[in-house]
């Protein structure tokens, strides 16, 4: 029965979208408004600092980046392993 009830309103509205432009210009900008929030927030939590395995690969990064400074100038690491 629950899926009679899922049909029913996804064909009411299809039938909406197709019928009525505004409709479906709001269902474009829905969309579109839903994707931004979720690149927004996925973008967030890759790239904030707080995280602590951005923290983590920051670091690499950095201490990566300074060996080759290091290297570029001639001078040694000590703390090589």
């Amino acid at each position: 029965m629950w899926n009679y009830y899922c049909f029913i309103i996804f064909t009411v509205i299809a039938y909406l979208i197709l019928t009525d432009n505004s409709i479906s210009q709001y269902v474009v900008y829905l969309t579109s408004t839903i994707k931004i929030k979720y690149e927004k927030k996925k973008w967030l939590i890759l790239h904030n600092p707080k995280n602590p395995i951005v923290k983590y690969l920051i670091y690499r990064r950095s201490l990566k980046m300074a060996k080759e400074i290091l290297k570029e100038f001639g001078i040694e690491d000590n703390n090589d392993k």
